[in-house]
């Protein structure tokens, strides 16, 4: 028995070219995983995402949304940020959930443009990508979402516009829509619902929730409704206005939003979908406290997406010079 296990082990390992036999596979994501080969990255990283929202606060909220809509869509390879080319003139970022919303991009350029300074080829942009959603967010809570980014990730070649709609849940998905939707990411109810504190910080457009929010019949405190409907019917600055999607401490990533969900005053209906059952009901609520449990919580729901079907190197990964270009 002892001679067939050790046997075992020695296939074992040559099939994994040693790998498991020295520790964790290479291609499992790692909390300071770029300590030999780049000391700095993740300084490089956070001092990039620190001047963005000095500049403006919404850039950090568009960071932890960029995070978000990359890691569903092909999992977390920076597939997002790739431009429109002649071979791909439809990538991501021109799908429908992602045109007209998604922020951040020139934050993510200049904290890669400074780590291929430092250490060229060394760190992905996926991995730029999950460093920034976390500082980004350890910033807009006044420092109480306080999480580590374990790293790895290569980037992806795939990026097509069509993949983000069937991949992204719609702001007008309603509770089991949505637990199917995470749950096809390896995401259970409780980290839907964690990761949906995300929209205390942000804008939405008046066309991504005032058909479904506005109308009659719909679960909206009513004083909160006249006034979207004074701020959609206002085209004064723009022909589809946004709105923050939370109007009591809209710079500050907190448990505000629950609050809100609460006394049904958020902006989409995804979000009031919240308190369709009893169960997730209690998750708000809980999250709703000032305890910081849910700011714990938001850090391990971060961390739990950000490992969503990640790539290896090779035909699939690789780590780009340029974001916006693969190699």
């Amino acid at each position: 028995m002892a001679a067939n296990f050790d046997l075992a082990i020695l296939v074992t390992c040559a099939l994994l070219l040693a790998g498991a036999c020295r520790g964790a596979p290479d291609t499992e994501l790692q909390v300071g995983y770029y300590q030999d080969t780049c000391p700095k990255a993740e300084g490089i990283v956070r001092a990039a995402v620190s001047d963005a929202v000095a500049e403006d606060a919404g850039i950090g909220a568009g960071l932890i949304r960029l995070l978000f809509h990359d890691c569903f869509v092909q999992g977390c390879d920076a597939s997002v940020l790739l431009d429109p080319t002649k071979k791909n003139p439809f990538p991501e970022k021109l799908g429908a959930p992602n045109v007209h919303s998604l922020r951040g991009f020139e934050a993510i350029d200049a904290a890669k443009f400074a780590l291929e300074d430092a250490c060229p080829g060394v760190v992905s942009c996926a991995d730029v990508v999950a460093f920034a959603a976390r500082d980004a967010s350890y910033l807009l809570s006044g420092y109480r979402v306080d999480f580590d980014m374990p790293a790895g990730r290569f980037d992806g070649r795939r990026s097509n516009a069509s993949d983000t709609v069937p991949s992204l849940p719609a702001p007008s998905a309603n509770l089991a829509q949505l637990i199917d939707n995470f749950a096809a990411k390896g995401l259970d109810a409780e980290d839907m619902v964690v990761l949906s504190g995300a929209h205390s910080v942000g804008h939405a457009r008046c066309s991504s929730f005032a058909g479904d929010r506005l109308g009659d019949g719909a679960d909206i405190d009513p004083s909160f409704a006249r006034s979207l409907r004074r701020r959609c019917n206002d085209t004064s600055e723009a022909e589809d206005p946004t709105v923050s999607q939370d109007l009591v401490t809209p710079a500050e990533l907190d448990g505000q939003f629950y609050r809100n969900v609460l006394k049904g005053r958020v902006l989409l209906a995804s979000d009031a979908a919240l308190m369709e059952t009893k169960e997730a009901a209690r998750m708000v609520r809980e999250s709703a406290g000032v305890s910081g449990r849910w700011e714990k919580k938001f850090g391990q729901a971060m961390v739990k997406m950000a490992g969503i079907e990640v790539k290896k190197a090779g035909r699939r990964g690789e780590i780009r010079t340029n974001c916006r270009l693969v190699n």
